[in-house]
């Protein structure tokens, strides 16, 4: 066992762990927690996201539903589901997630079963150097077309094309803006201002990029 400290969270490295075990530990934790869990074979890393990790989350997250909305984009939130593989020996508990081209198909959906439903169409990982788990090697093996990396100021995209992430400066999914400079920007201004200004400058740079 290693135990892991950074500023955005804390968390412990579990090795040989198979997947039958893994799965235990998932239904003993059950649903209502803070810890995010990801498996990568035999390798379990249990995290535990501290204050500054889950308010950048948070923002990001009202980021989106704003983008969604200025887009006329309907879209469902699925939090941090468990995303796994067992023919994989895979899984993966994102900071958050979202189903947006896919999401009349798991509209109402109650259960993810990536055996047989499709992964979320983005993610969002926040804090990621502080992770010990490689997390993007597990979202490129469950398929997911869309990954946003947060580590205190810098924003990274990675957009999946041909079998592989490709970094990008802009976001397929919401009309190639350029999300990489202006989100950590516009997260440091919540600091100066307060979460709902920014907000609300958030929406009118949108706007105004939409109709350049």
């Amino acid at each position: 066992m290693v135990a892991t400290t950074a500023a955005g969270s804390q968390g412990v490295i579990l090795p040989n762990i198979s997947w039958q075990t893994f799965e235990t530990i998932l239904a003993e934790m059950g649903d209502n927690r803070v810890t995010r869990l990801a498996y990568d074979h035999g390798t379990l890393e249990i995290m535990t996201p501290l204050m500054p990790h889950e308010h950048n989350k948070r923002l990001i997250e009202k980021l989106i539903d704003n983008l969604a909305e200025e887009l006329n984009l309907n879209l469902k939130s699925t939090g941090s589901v468990t995303c796994k593989r067992p023919d994989l020996l895979r899984g993966v508990e994102p900071d958050s997630s979202f189903y947006i081209q896919n999401e009349p198909v798991m509209r109402n959906k109650q259960n993810l079963d990536l055996t047989q439903d499709p992964p979320p169409d983005l993610v969002i990982e926040v804090d990621y150097t502080s992770a010990s788990v490689d997390r993007l090697p597990i979202y490129l093996a469950l398929g997911v077309p869309e990954v946003w990396r947060y580590d205190e100021l810098t924003m990274q995209i990675y957009h999946l094309s041909e079998g592989v992430y490709v970094p990008c400066n802009v976001s397929p999914t919401f009309a190639n803006l350029p999300l990489t400079t202006e989100i950590p920007h516009f997260l440091a201004e919540s600091l100066k201002n307060g979460e709902i200004p920014m907000i609300r400058s958030f929406r009118a740079w949108v706007k105004q990029q939409l109709e350049n």
